[in-house]
């Protein structure tokens, strides 16, 4: 990572292998959500002993198929979701205080993992202590088909589920924003107040990387 300038990696990545199909399953760590999330926390520690250097641990979650994997809806029950998909960032949240949290393109139970404040305010920050940057996977307009069933998530609606950061960017989105600022959206009404606290976690996220 120094030697390329890198402070933030975009990994370690673990979901669980629960098809064999997964494309993204030769980087992920396990079946088992104990190992996984025990693997992704000393890869953590293992990173992020070195100054100014942290992790992104993701995909944040149920992003267990490759098939349709921008635009499916994963249906879950509350404690499957907990038992099994969301134990092992529970367990590398609480023992290995990643930098960051990456979240995925799926839908779980009609709701965009992006989109989702019960997901990322509630269990991620308030109940699991994390007090770092969250960022979205390559949400990008070129992924946009007019044949997808489902939306496609929203950097105003992002940001006020408390998700800081929406991977890459672009002019759109931007505008989007600013639309949801003055009241002109529809669907999300952003408030300063919102938009202020998450550019603040930005800012921390570099400084924290900035000053080690």
């Amino acid at each position: 990572m120094e030697r390329f300038g890198v402070d933030l990696w975009l990994a370690p990545a673990f979901n669980l292998h629960r098809c064999v199909l997964c494309g993204r399953n030769f980087e992920y760590l396990s079946e088992d959500p104990l190992l996984a999330g025990r693997i992704a926390a000393g890869i953590t520690h293992g990173v992020q002993s070195h100054p100014g250097r942290g992790v992104t641990i993701k995909h944040l979650a149920c992003n267990n198929q490759e098939t349709n994997r921008l635009n499916s809806n994963s249906r879950v029950s509350p404690r499957a979701l907990r038992d099994l998909y969301l134990r092992a960032f529970e367990i590398c949240v609480r023992q290995a205080h990643p930098a960051a949290v990456m979240t995925s393109y799926n839908l779980i139970n009609g709701v965009h993992t992006s989109e989702s404040a019960q997901l990322l305010e509630v269990i991620l920050r308030q109940e699991w202590g994390f007090d770092g940057l969250v960022m979205t996977d390559w949400v990008v307009d070129g992924m946009t088909r007019s044949d997808m069933k489902h939306p496609r998530a929203t950097a105003a609606a992002t940001i006020k589920a408390g998700n800081e950061l929406f991977m890459p960017g672009c002019e759109t989105d931007r505008q989007g924003i600013l639309s949801a600022l003055r009241g002109q959206d529809e669907q999300v009404e952003l408030s300063r107040s919102e938009l202020e606290k998450q550019a603040a976690r930005v800012v921390r996220m570099v400084w924290a990387l900035a000053g080690s």
